[in-house]
């Protein structure tokens, strides 16, 4: 169950994140009034939290049809795609296998900035593949990329700003038939598509129930058995000893519940998404002639994201401006106040200077509805218009 907060404000930044449901908060209570003790702990206490934990494991395994064993519970998305990237060249290193990483233009800063971080301070060799004007990788680039001494291929399923969706499988697959690890950063497309780990040709997939409904606070990073993974975070030896910390129990409780909901429902929220991005992708370009693009794949792409970029005009000011129109969303740029730096996004997508500052995402939810978006479909062109007339008055 879920409401608006503010019925004045119309939120369409679930690319962000989501709403906590009802259902989930309910499912963490007791773990943080009855069921408080360190799952680490020998007593009737830790016990209990334990088995708290044991059931989130469990759960997730079960939804995504894996081990309880393969499910390593951390802080966070970012957190989960860290360690699949330092834990498994820093894994290859301490066993003189291999020194190089591929990865991809539009990743996440989580996978990019690891990856050169990687790079510069301990001497891996990365390669970053380009990508078309849609965003996908080529996969004669990957297969052609890949070395003897390549141990890891890191490819999100699906563009947190563009909603491009890549060809995992296919990627998997490749990977597979090298013998290369394959991670995937699944963090906006977890609750988009059914999973089947046990036989999908992934090693590491990374997720973040606050995508989906769930808790922000803590990720998953689902890693293969028996792949070897060097703790990034060292200290009690929790997590079978691949993530240092006393474990939150209540929120991997809610993660739990918060992706049995979210795949249950998946159908139907599809349906609902698509229509509602369809109603603001048709309405958006439409309205606007020469000066609006449509970015990411027009069809290969998230369910509930729309997202553009507006020629010669700032982000953040279009942001701004909305939001004043009880309007939330969010921009490509990389910056939050001043002068936007242009997104790396738009510019790997091969856009030029004058778009590259304008983009907009609009990402919708469970909680919207058709009247909303023709609210913004209405209130988006005046927006861009005065912009426009001031620049014109500006010259």
């Amino acid at each position: 169950m879920l409401k608006q907060s503010n019925p004045l404000q119309i939120y369409l930044d679930h690319g962000a994140t989501t709403p906590v449901r009802t259902e989930v908060i309910e499912a963490m209570l007791p773990y943080w009034t009855d069921v408080y003790g360190n799952p680490s702990s020998v007593h009737r206490f830790g016990q209990l939290a334990r088995k708290g934990l044991q059931y989130a494991r469990t759960t997730i395994a079960e939804l995504i049809n894996c081990r309880t064993n393969e499910i390593i519970f951390v802080g966070c998305g970012s957190e989960s795609d860290n360690l699949a990237l330092r834990g498994v060249m820093w894994s290859a290193r301490k066993f003189g296998i291999g020194n190089h990483l591929i990865t991809s233009a539009i990743e996440h800063k989580a996978v990019l900035d690891t990856a050169s971080q990687l790079r510069d301070l301990a001497g891996f060799d990365i390669t970053i593949l380009p990508v078309d004007e849609f965003g996908q990788i080529s996969l004669d680039d990957l297969t052609s990329s890949i070395r003897p001494d390549t141990v890891l291929i890191s490819l999100m399923a699906a563009n947190n700003e563009i909603g491009t969706i890549q060809p995992i499988e296919e990627i998997g697959a490749i990977a597979q038939e090298r013998g290369v690890l394959f991670h995937t950063d699944a963090i906006q497309a977890a609750a988009m598509r059914d999973w089947d780990l046990n036989r999908m040709p992934f090693d590491l997939v990374s997720m973040a129930p606050h995508k989906f409904y769930g808790p922000k606070g803590i990720g998953i990073l689902y890693a293969r058995q028996n792949i070897e993974l060097v703790s990034t975070l060292t200290g009690g030896g929790q997590e079978n000893g691949r993530r240092a910390g006393t474990e939150n129990v209540a929120f991997a409780v809610g993660t739990a519940e918060a992706l049995r909901l979210a795949l249950e429902e998946r159908q139907e929220n599809t349906i609902h998404y698509q229509a509602l991005r369809n109603q603001l992708i048709d309405g958006i370009i439409e309205s606007f002639s020469d000066d609006c693009k449509l970015t990411g794949h027009p069809t290969n792409r998230l369910p509930n994201n729309a997202s553009f970029t507006f020629r010669n005009i700032s982000g953040n000011d279009l942001i701004f401006h909305l939001d004043v129109a009880g309007i939330s969303a969010s921009s490509g740029s990389a910056c939050l106040t001043g002068d936007p730096e242009p997104s790396r996004v738009l510019k790997a997508i091969g856009l030029s200077d004058e778009w590259t500052k304008g983009g907009l995402r609009l990402t919708v939810g469970k909680q919207n509805n058709e009247d909303q978006i023709e609210y913004v479909l209405k209130v988006l062109p005046d927006i861009v218009n005065r912009f426009r007339q001031i620049k014109v008055q500006v010259a």
